[in-house]
């Protein structure tokens, strides 16, 4: 890659509000969930946290992207032990929500940090799995439902053939790493690789959904160390919960794809 990957640039930061937090880390990692209006779904979520006792294993840091649903009432969140809820207050969608948290979590040391979509599609249980690796040198852990011992359930057809077919072989091809399930929001980072000024996450280019993609990109470019491991996820019979529109969201996400393939997310092409 190119020299001037290693030169300074200016971070962006969206920003955003801290509604409450216990302020100081708990645990060694945290579980950062993007929510907006999930309604019954993020309390599901939770509920299902709760009865693994995650929050032994793991700070669990919300990140609000607008939530209007009555959703995260204080309350409620801290029943569930949620450490922090941040509510974001810049513009922009999926990517500028993780970086607030990340932000956040860089702040607050953390050794790595866990994410998981609020929609309660990903079961959790693999979280102290996926901590195992990171403590064992690993870099990047990316759930899957494609690979052994993973499960897919009610995956709706279309987006089953984009992920095997298009998402995933091109930015294996790209990376030279061999992914399965690339648009899963179900992964690990370490700190070390997270917060590398070579990856340089906070940038405002990373807003919408470019963030994902572009980290299952760079990670093996970088030779940071990467793994699949199998994960359940579920979609509910009748309904598909994304925020992803069907045609306009899925052209944008092409577009988001072969730019990252392509390198035009890299800190040189800037």
């Amino acid at each position: 890659m190119n020299q001037n990957v290693n030169r300074e640039y200016k971070k962006y930061i969206p920003s955003y509000n801290i509604l409450f937090s216990a302020h100081e880390k708990l645990q060694e990692y945290c579980l950062v969930i993007p929510v907006i209006n999930e309604g019954a779904r993020i309390h599901a979520l939770l509920d299902r946290i709760d009865e693994l006792e995650l929050h032994n294993t793991v700070d669990i840091i919300i990140v609000d992207g607008g939530t209007t649903d009555g959703s995260l009432d204080e309350s409620y969140l801290k029943t569930r032990h949620v450490h922090t809820l941040l509510l974001k207050t810049a513009k922009g969608k999926l990517s500028a929500q993780l970086l607030c948290a990340y932000d956040y979590a860089q702040k607050l040391g953390y050794r790595g940090i866990v994410t998981i979509d609020g929609n309660n599609k990903d079961d959790p249980a693999p979280i102290p799995d996926f901590i195992k690796k990171i403590d064992e040198g690993y870099d990047f852990i990316q759930a899957s439902r494609f690979i052994k011992g993973g499960n897919a359930v009610n995956t709706p057809v279309s987006r089953d053939l984009a992920i095997r077919f298009i998402h995933a072989p091109i930015l294996s091809l790209a990376s030279g790493f061999h992914w399965t399930d690339t648009t899963q929001g179900f992964r690990a980072y370490s700190a070390n690789f997270l917060f590398d000024s070579k990856v340089a996450i906070f940038r405002e280019v990373f807003s919408c959904y470019e963030l994902l993609a572009y980290l299952s990109y760079i990670g093996p470019k970088l030779g940071f160390k990467c793994l699949e491991m199998p994960s359940k996820r579920s979609y509910p019979k009748g309904e598909v919960p994304t925020k992803i529109s069907s045609f306009k969201g899925n052209i944008e996400l092409l577009k988001v794809l072969f730019k990252a393939a392509l390198g035009k997310y890299n800190l040189e092409e800037e």
